[in-house]
């Protein structure tokens, strides 16, 4: 009996193994394209495998001068937020431009598909993106939104059907390329299914308090204790935390009015003599 049920533990343990193997393949099956921007290849925690940044090396390391942007490590001296570990690699590089640039994502299958693009704030204040021509994120404020050094994931859905491309309610003719464009960018994938096929990033106790607080402001008590939904004129209060690259140069005025009040006086009596 012993022997018996040592042998089913030992099946079980290997079936669920499989279980969980088998998982994380169908998850990366499913995705067609990724690309760690600016950085290395890597395979993370789901079995996704990024490709190194194909705009790395053929071009300029000034922005201004190309259209496919600069690659920047600035973000591999801090720790990410709402990542794994092994994962961090992956919103601790960018590709940025002051303009915009795109990666090419060839899809030869009609059906649903994800793009899911990474992000993560250790410089810049702004992104907006791009699917061929169509807005589908702008004016991103990623420090204003989860905070500095987090990470944080833009999901849009996306469908191609019959040579045509659907994203946010706008459709466009599909000639089998996917062109993604941004103005910086941790990383990204395309996967073919749907929102609830993605995997989600790491609870951030301190983002899941401010959205509990936003919804409750969104409504207030009315007559006989129900609720209404509230006025939209609030003011915005800004950013939670002071954003670390504000300088304040107004310290920098003092040492400069006193030097012109020491030299006004001088110069003045000098001309006398």
């Amino acid at each position: 009996m012993r022997q018996t049920a040592g042998c089913w533990l030992l099946l079980s343990g290997l079936l669920a193994l499989c279980g969980a193997s088998g998982a994380l393949s169908s998850l990366a099956d499913q995705v067609i394209w990724a690309v760690n921007c600016g950085g290395e290849a890597h395979t993370d925690t789901h079995g996704i495998h990024y490709k190194k940044d194909p705009l790395e090396g053929k071009l300029g390391k000034e922005p201004q001068k190309n259209n496919e942007g600069a690659a920047s490590d600035y973000g591999m001296r801090l720790p990410i937020l709402r990542s794994s570990p092994e994962d961090q690699i992956l919103y601790q590089t960018e590709r940025y431009n002051e303009d915009s640039f795109s990666y090419e994502v060839p899809i030869r299958e009609e059906g649903d598909y994800v793009v899911v693009l990474k992000f993560a704030e250790v410089y810049f204040a702004q992104s907006q993106q791009k699917l061929n021509s169509h807005f589908v994120v702008k004016d991103l404020d990623i420090f204003d939104k989860v905070g500095h050094s987090t990470a944080h994931d833009e999901i849009v859905p996306f469908s191609i059907v019959k040579g045509k491309l659907s994203v946010n309610g706008e459709v466009s003719t599909f000639n089998g390329k996917l062109t993604v464009e941004f103005v910086k960018v941790c990383g990204l994938y395309v996967m073919k299914g749907t929102l609830e096929d993605v995997p989600k990033l790491q609870p951030h106790p301190g983002l899941e308090k401010k959205e509990e607080e936003e919804e409750e402001e969104e409504y207030e008590e009315g007559g006989e204790g129900k609720k209404t939904p509230a006025a939209k004129h609030r003011v915005q209060s800004g950013p939670r935390t002071p954003n670390p690259y504000a300088a304040d140069n107004s310290s920098l005025m003092f040492p400069i009015l006193v030097s012109f009040g020491v030299f006004i006086p001088t110069l003045f009596c000098l001309c006398r003599l």
